[in-house]
């Protein structure tokens, strides 16, 4: 058997306010041509589908698109997809009964049936070979809310309500297991030992729960298939366990990660014997300048190469540029965007980094842009005013755990 794995593809995502629409096309493309020519049993796309739980229609569309000249390129061919937290579960399970004609299973929420048991079998997806055979059993498991394993005869201990939901889908996969048959789990969430990227992954910290146990995952697994981080990693180094990482870099944190799908093998007796990355090519790059000091950042930006003669507006890279400051520079986006013309760039942010961080920037009268601060430093910096002390761990954590329900909240609006 033969399986993809990719994730967060964040279709509609914008770079500072600007469209990634031909990114995520060129990559469509790409992983077409690749499901074309590999010709795997399965394609698992573990959740942040999409950017926002209210995507662009283009998003959608790019989607659904794809969706379907797979299935026309190789009909044999299962497509298992599951919501991250990003994703509305509600708006992917949406078209569930038209996907499935086309061989495609899109899981978004878990369920609870009367008499308090996991409903499994819609979380169950039999992964079949060309021939119809029974290769495997894939698990979905989307992004896992609070409201979904917690509350009534739940519980209210949401890492003990995730852990139940693995310890009965993994206990239902075995008893449907047959011989020879290989067991793939796929999960969007933060497995501890992972590493984070710096600006684009949403915090799935629930009060202090922050990652959770590869332990999950007993060896009766074979793989796991995870989305959420999107820098490709094992998770503490185990064989099994593996993020694909993003397809196209997201932020300018993620300009050096090697941009990838994963192409996973296993024997006739369903063992896995071989995980293979497939670079993604980068259809329009990011450029970092800085952080350097004003004079050495002009001096980088006019040596930039003009673009060529042929050179197309779309395929020049998105900029970003940094400058250390000692004081404001009122003319600041001028000198850059001087330095800038008839250069192969479009710049896309500036960010003026002074010594003493944003204090001093606010002491020197200097404009703080708000995506410089998290929500976490805007509630402890208010907290701070209020009561003129900073708040304590508890009081952090029950902001965390509040913020996160705010924006679980969103895909009900």
């Amino acid at each position: 058997m033969r399986l993809l794995h990719t994730s967060d593809w964040h279709l509609g995502q914008s770079l500072h306010g600007q469209d990634r629409d031909y990114e995520h096309t060129c990559f469509l493309k790409w992983l077409l041509g690749r499901v074309v020519e590999l010709r795997p049993d399965a394609l698992l796309v573990a959740g942040d589908i999409f950017d926002t739980v209210n995507p662009p229609l283009k998003a959608q569309e790019r989607l659904y698109e794809f969706i379907v000249s797979a299935h026309e390129q190789l009909p044999t061919l299962t497509i298992v997809m599951i919501a991250g937290n990003h994703d509305s579960g509600s708006r992917i399970e949406l078209p569930g009964p038209l996907m499935r004609s086309l061989r495609t299973h899109a899981l978004g929420r878990v369920l609870w049936l009367d008499d308090g048991e996991l409903d499994t079998e819609r979380l169950l997806i039999p992964l079949t070979g060309k021939r119809g055979k029974v290769l495997g059993w894939c698990l979905a498991l989307p992004f896992l809310r609070p409201a979904e394993v917690t509350g009534g005869a739940l519980g209210d201990d949401y890492l003990g309500g995730i852990a139940r939901v693995h310890e009965h889908l993994i206990a239902a996969a075995n008893a449907k297991r047959g011989r020879g048959q290989a067991l793939v789990a796929i999960s969007h969430a933060h497995m501890a030992g992972g590493s984070v990227s710096l600006d684009s992954e949403r915090s799935l910290v629930i009060g202090s729960a922050e990652a959770l146990p590869a332990s999950l995952f007993d060896n009766s697994i074979d793989y796991v298939a995870l989305g959420h981080l999107h820098k490709p990693q094992r998770v503490n180094a185990d064989f099994r366990l593996r993020y694909s990482g993003s397809p196209i870099p997201l932020s300018f944190s993620e300009v050096d990660y090697p941009h990838q799908i994963l192409q996973v093998d296993f024997d006739s007796k369903g063992k896995l014997v071989d995980v293979h990355a497939l670079r993604v090519p980068r259809a329009v790059d990011l450029k970092r300048v800085g952080p350097a000091s004003l004079e050495q950042v002009l001096a980088a930006l006019e040596a930039l190469e003009a673009p060529g003669l042929l050179a197309e507006e779309i395929h020049l890279p998105w900029l970003e540029v940094r400058v250390l400051l000692e004081q404001p520079q009122p003319d600041l986006r001028q000198q850059i965007e001087a330095a800038l013309l008839g250069k192969a760039a479009r710049l896309v942010r500036i960010v003026a980094d002074y010594q003493g961080g944003i204090r001093a920037q606010e002491e020197a009268g200097v404009l703080i842009e708000l995506e410089q601060m998290t929500p976490q430093d805007l509630f402890a910096r208010a907290w701070q005013d209020q009561y003129g002390n900073e708040a304590d761990a508890q009081t952090l954590n029950d902001f965390a755990l509040l913020l996160q329900e705010v924006q679980l909240e969103d895909e009900d609006a």
